[in-house]
C-alpha cells in the first residue's frame, strides 16, 4: 500500500505535530506501508519521511524544480521525481498512492487533501481520503463540513466517505474498511 501525506512544510508551534507524524512514519515502515508526499526535506514533510526511512520502508517524493532550486528536496528518498509544477506534482502523487490523509499543515495541506476529496466525488479515482486528527486539530475544519452538509452543498455521503483518524491503527483500518460513495453525477 501506498499512501499520500500532505502535511507542514513547517513543524508547527506544538511538539506534538512532529512527535505524531514521526509515530505515523515509523508505523507505516513497520508496517511495509510506503509513503509517497511532497519530496521536501522540511517541517513535518521531512519529520515523517525520516521516520519512515529509518523504520525500514519506502519513500517516493514528488517535488516541482522550483522547489528543487531552493535545495529543499530530501536528499535520502527512495525515489525522488522532479516535475514542472504543482500541477503536475498533485497529479503524480495521487496516481502512485492508493490511499490520501493530510496531517496539520496549512494552506497547500488543505488544498491538496480537499482536491483529492473532490476528485473522490467525482468518480476521478475511488480511494480513501483521510484527516489525521492530532489533538483535534481538523475538528473545527470537520464542523465546517457538517455546516455545508446542513445548508445543503454537499450531501452526506461524501462527508461520510472520509476517514477521520486519532492513532495509526485507526487510519489504517479505516483505509481498509473504505466503500467508496456513488459518484456525483451519475
Amino acid at each position: 500500500m501506498k499512501v499520500a501525506v500532505y502535511c507542514g512544510s513547517r513543524s508547527g508551534n506544538e511538539p506534538l505535530y512532529a512527535e505524531k507524524a514521526k509515530e505515523l512514519g515509523e508505523f507505516f515502515g513497520s508496517n511495509g506501508i510506503d509513503l509517497v508526499f511532497g519530496g521536501g526535506h522540511v517541517g513535518l514533510m521531512g519529520v515523517i519521511a525520516d521516520a519512515v526511512l529509518a523504520s525500514g520502508g519506502k519513500v517516493y517524493g514528488v517535488i516541482p524544480q522550483h522547489l528543487v532550486n531552493r535545495e529543499l528536496a530530501h536528499p535520502g528518498l527512495t525515489e525522488l521525481f522532479v516535475v514542472k509544477n504543482m500541477h503536475e506534482r498533485k497529479a503524480k502523487m495521487t496516481d502512485l498512492a492508493d490511499s490520501f490523509v493530510a496531517l496539520p499543515g496549512g494552506v497547500g495541506t488543505l488544498e491538496e487533501i480537499f482536491e483529492v476529496w473532490t476528485w473522490g466525488q467525482l468518480g476521478f479515482h475511488r480511494k480513501p481520503c483521510a484527516f489525521y486528527n492530532v489533538d483535534g486539530f481538523y475538528d473545527s475544519l470537520l464542523d465546517m463540513a457538517k455546516t455545508m452538509v446542513a445548508a445543503g452543498f454537499v450531501r452526506q455521503q461524501y462527508l461520510d466517505m472520509i476517514v477521520v483518524a486519532k492513532t495509526p491503527t485507526e487510519l489504517l483500518d479505516g483505509f481498509r474498511s473504505y466503500t467508496p460513495p456513488q459518484e456525483k453525477w451519475t
